[in-house]
């Protein structure tokens, strides 16, 4: 472990070339090209239809929509994940930088929502002009304010300041779009195309609630800061997984890293102090909370795309971090960045990272204030002869790792925020 200050400052490469910096730039970054992907491909079959009959307006609006919600069930995902890391490490560097990103998919919801409701606006001005079926008009421009709602709550602004009301106005208006949807098609004397496809969404956004449970939790508190809470209900999920719980399963719910230890059953979740609920969850540990039951694959999981790569983290960005670094599937070096590590998470918890990751760069800030993580991650990415960093931290941390990383060529990855 280092905690040295006596450091050589670290000269970062040059920036590459005004083109290359274009593309790695926040606004091209692969989500926003995937949701500009299926607005192209949306333009494309409005222009091979040039004058959509009604039938086919309410086909595009379908199968827009079917795309938004089936991204983001949690098998599909796990799918996404799995199709991507199956290069193996001897493809070229820049195709495995490319598949990387897969965790973008996101941007095909936004997408598939955006365009889907354009769609279902256009047939909505169809219906209604037609004027013969009313009780199709009154229950289309009711669906069209819902989703006018839903999209407009769903923007950054909105969502960033009040994500507890975002998330409550995407699940419930979303489950009520659901029901409208069904109700306009039925309205419409559909075939069995539009019904089968409406049936495959709806179990889609069914199957992680049917797999809804109240399980036994052990909770233990190094700090005020800090949880680790086991769970060994009989499942043991993959590492670099996440799973969602909650205390009030109805209103919100929070994903944490799933930190199985090798050879055993069950797993951790590390919780820190983060806002009004995971401070209540510390203060006041539950015996039993809601899980969904489905784990879901997280941005760490592309590592085993590269042959060596380096993680860096800050705070309780090591959560995530942990369960790659406890499966040493792909050799790695760690840059932890956090306040008093010992006193904060325990001397339990630090002692098993470094048995694992004994060259760890662990930066105490409460001794040596905040360091320069660019400059860090890359003097780890060249020492250790990586191909990739993967950083875990907040949001403007972790941009700035990413961004000053690829801006001169080396391929990052961090979380993007996007729920």
């Amino acid at each position: 472990m280092t905690t040295s200050l006596d450091r050589e400052a670290v000269e970062l490469p040059p920036l590459t070339s005004a083109g290359r910096r274009l593309i790695k730039h926040p606004r091209l970054m692969h989500y926003n090209r995937l949701a500009a992907l299926v607005f192209t491909a949306n333009l494309l079959f409005l222009y091979g239809s040039w004058t959509p009959s009604v039938r086919t307006l309410g086909h595009a609006a379908l199968a827009n929509l079917a795309l938004a919600v089936v991204v983001r069930q949690q098998y599909v995902v796990n799918l996404f994940f799995r199709l991507a890391t199956w290069a193996p490490t001897n493809w070229p560097l820049k195709v495995r930088w490319t598949l990387g990103k897969v965790y973008h998919f996101g941007g095909l919801h936004v997408g598939g929502a955006l365009a889907g409701s354009l769609w279902f606006l256009a047939l909505a001005v169809v219906v209604t002009v037609d004027g013969s079926n009313l009780p199709l008009i009154a229950v289309g421009w009711i669906l069209i304010a819902l989703l006018v709602v839903i999209i407009a709550t769903a923007l950054p602004p909105f969502r960033s300041r009040h994500h507890d009301h975002f998330e409550k106005i995407h699940r419930f208006g979303g489950w009520t779009a659901l029901v409208l949807f069904w109700t306009h098609t039925l309205l419409s004397a559909p075939g069995p195309a539009e019904v089968t496809v409406l049936a495959g969404v709806t179990f889609s956004v069914a199957l992680p609630w049917l797999r809804l449970r109240k399980v036994d939790v052990r909770l233990e508190r190094p700090s005020p800061h800090v949880v680790l809470a086991r769970f060994d209900h009989g499942e043991t999920p993959f590492a670099g997984s996440s799973t969602a719980i909650s205390r009030s399963p109805l209103k919100e719910w929070h994903s944490f890293a799933n930190v199985p230890a090798p050879g055993e059953p069950g797993f951790r979740l590390t919780i820190s102090r983060a806002g009004d609920w995971t401070g209540s969850f510390i203060d006041d540990l539950p015996s039993r909370v809601w899980v969904k039951g489905i784990t879901t694959a997280g941005v760490a999981n592309i590592e085993t795309l590269f042959k060596k790569v380096v993680y860096v983290a800050t705070g309780s960005g090591i959560g995530p971090c942990l369960p790659h670094l406890l499966a040493a599937e792909v050799p790695s070096r760690l840059v932890w960045a956090t306040r008093a590590p010992r006193t904060t998470y325990g001397d339990d918890l630090v002692d098993e990272i470094l048995a694992v990751q004994p060259h760890a760069l662990v930066w105490d800030t409460s001794q040596h204030g905040k360091p320069d993580m660019v400059r860090l991650a890359y003097e780890a990415y060249r020492d250790f002869g990586a191909e990739a960093v993967i950083c875990i931290s907040n949001k403007k941390l972790t941009w700035q790792v990413v961004h000053g990383l690829e801006r001169r060529g080396i391929p990052a990855y961090g979380a993007i925020w996007d729920s």
